[in-house]
């Protein structure tokens, strides 16, 4: 039987009333941890960063305010938790919490560094395990999703119920030394600890391997011991996921360099550079240090050495595919797994 006119205009008009509370808008929003990275990513997905207003009352509480709906939204928070640490963390809570009261149809929090990370078990009697506490504070606070990148440690996945999707830098950064042509290379860890990263770097650049023996006399401080493998000859690549104060990657550059190799780079995700590293760094011997943009430099300190790669063409073919509902292990082939 076919349908009257009346009946069809009611049926379009069903289907316009369904595309209409179906749709669903990406929108993206910055903290103040990294905003020229939440730039990046916004100019790498075509569209402008969300207007929120974020200010600091004169006791230091935060308050914040999106100048634009969100309900329904598919709402992305740039905002690793840098320094200053507690209070870029607090602020990407404060940020979750006004996205969930305000109705946002997904949240996700978008940490490219995860701070508290390195404290993910307990060593000793009577520590804490921050890196679980900031999983539940962020779940506390209503976020549904956690896009971060290079993971200090694996088990940090397992401390949320909510989904994690895990970037890494490491193909981004082995390119780069590839396409430098250092001739024989040997990647080096500097512990134990990193082998498996240093390893698959290794296989990326066709390169030999090297570990480095440490202990560490005091907090926030270590000492070389011993370098196992053959530097002799070679130009030595230091591999981690964290750069801190830099007294163990430049003991590292100065034990290689007694054993041998001709020059030493260095490659990190984070540059969290606490302290006196960017003075350690400028005086070593190592050649140069290449990071991501994770983490902001001081643009006041010296960075001669420092080369910085962008994340914001992997964050953004991240957001786009986690918005789209489709593959982020496809963007890596594979290579987005925890070393």
């Amino acid at each position: 039987m076919m349908e009257t006119s009346e009946e069809l205009s009611t049926e379009r008009a069903r289907s316009t009333c369904v595309r209409k509370t179906t749709y669903r808008s990406l929108m993206l929003f910055s903290g103040r941890g990294n905003p020229e990275l939440s730039a990046k990513i916004a100019d790498k997905l075509g569209i402008a960063l969300g207007p929120v207003m974020i200010r600091t009352f004169a006791d230091g509480e935060i308050y914040i305010k999106y100048e634009d709906s969100v309900r329904g939204a598919d709402v992305f928070i740039v905002q690793p938790t840098c320094r200053p640490v507690n209070e870029n963390l607090v602020e990407l809570l404060i940020m979750i919490q006004a996205a969930k009261l305000a109705s946002a149809h997904r949240i996700t929090a978008v940490v490219p560094w995860y701070g508290y990370s390195r404290q993910d078990k307990k060593s000793q009697p009577r520590e804490p395990i921050t890196g679980r506490l900031v999983a539940d504070l962020l779940q506390a606070a209503g976020v549904d999703r956690v896009l971060t990148m290079d993971l200090h440690a694996g088990q940090l996945q397992g401390f949320f119920d909510v989904p994690v999707d895990h970037m890494t830098a490491a193909p981004m950064l082995s390119d780069y030394f590839r396409f430098k042509a250092l001739g024989e290379v040997v990647v080096v860890s500097p512990d134990a600890g990193g082998v498996k990263m240093a390893k698959r770097f290794a296989d990326r650049l066709g390169a030999s391997l090297a570990v480095l023996t440490k202990l560490r006399p005091d907090h926030n401080a270590s000492r070389v011991m011993h370098v196992i493998g053959d530097v002799s000859g070679k130009t030595a690549v230091i591999v981690d996921d964290i750069i801190d104060t830099a007294g163990t990657l430049c003991n590292g550059v100065q034990a290689l360099i007694d054993k041998g190799a001709v020059e030493v780079y260095a490659a990190a995700t984070h540059p969290v550079l606490s302290g006196p590293a960017y003075e350690r760094i400028a005086g070593s011997a190592l050649k140069e240090l290449v990071v991501t943009d994770t983490i902001p430099l001081d643009p006041a300190a010296d960075r001669e050495k420092i080369v910085v790669l962008s994340t914001a063409g992997i964050l953004a073919d991240t957001i786009h595919n986690v918005f789209a509902d489709e593959s982020v292990s496809e963007l890596f082939q594979g290579d987005n797994q925890l070393f």
